[in-house]
């Protein structure tokens, strides 16, 4: 198992909000570490707070999400006009202010790197996934897979696609009731597992 999926997808969020110069890229995660950590990360993206106003959009990051940053690194981002505006705020967090195109892209670089997370699950030997196919706005996952009983490492998976879908839509400044994961076999076309966010805990 890789490190945990929240910590990655934020970091390549502030690869595309706060760093400065840095065109490298982060590598996709493939699943938490554990169930017990995963849940606490998904919990982890409630904390990111978007307001969506006429004409710009405002988003709040956590100050655990921050690391580093500094002050003259998020004025640097502002100089170079990926936003309107970036604030280091007394505890820590970070508060971002940028014109509906700037969201826009923002959105593009996170869905960018769910695809290319999802595509590093594929190629991972910890799943026999061979499609995972995903709707608009990542509230629905459709994966084949050659299992025809899932493993400890596919049953735990659904908190991959969990985080992926939170993340997508937190930041997108959009509510999700549930995000619902099938598990198809590729031989038979049949549903041999389903998931649903809103189950957990329960």
């Amino acid at each position: 198992m890789n490190k945990l999926i929240a910590l990655l997808l934020v970091f390549a969020l502030a690869f595309s909000l706060c760093a400065c110069g840095n065109s490298g890229k982060s590598e996709p995660a493939t699943a938490p570490a554990t169930q017990e950590d995963g849940e606490s990360a998904i919990e982890d993206i409630g904390k990111v707070e978007v307001e969506q106003k006429l004409l710009t959009v405002e988003i709040t990051v956590p100050a655990d999400f921050v690391g580093e940053t500094t002050q003259a690194d998020l004025d640097a981002n502002v100089s170079a006009g990926k936003f309107l505006s970036a604030k280091l705020n007394d505890d820590g967090s970070v508060t971002y202010k940028m014109t509906k195109g700037q969201h826009k892209e923002v959105m593009e670089g996170i869905k960018e790197s769910i695809v290319e997370a999802l595509d590093e699950m594929i190629a991972s030997e910890d799943y026999s996934f061979t499609t995972i196919a995903p709707n608009s706005d990542f509230t629905n996952f459709a994966v084949t897979t050659t299992s025809s009983e899932l493993n400890l490492a596919e049953s735990f998976s659904v908190l991959a696609f969990y985080m992926y879908g939170g993340m997508y839509n937190v930041f997108n400044g959009t509510e999700v009731e549930n995000i619902a994961v099938d598990f198809i076999n590729e031989a038979t076309g049949q549903i041999i597992n389903s998931a649903n966010s809103r189950d957990m805990g329960e």
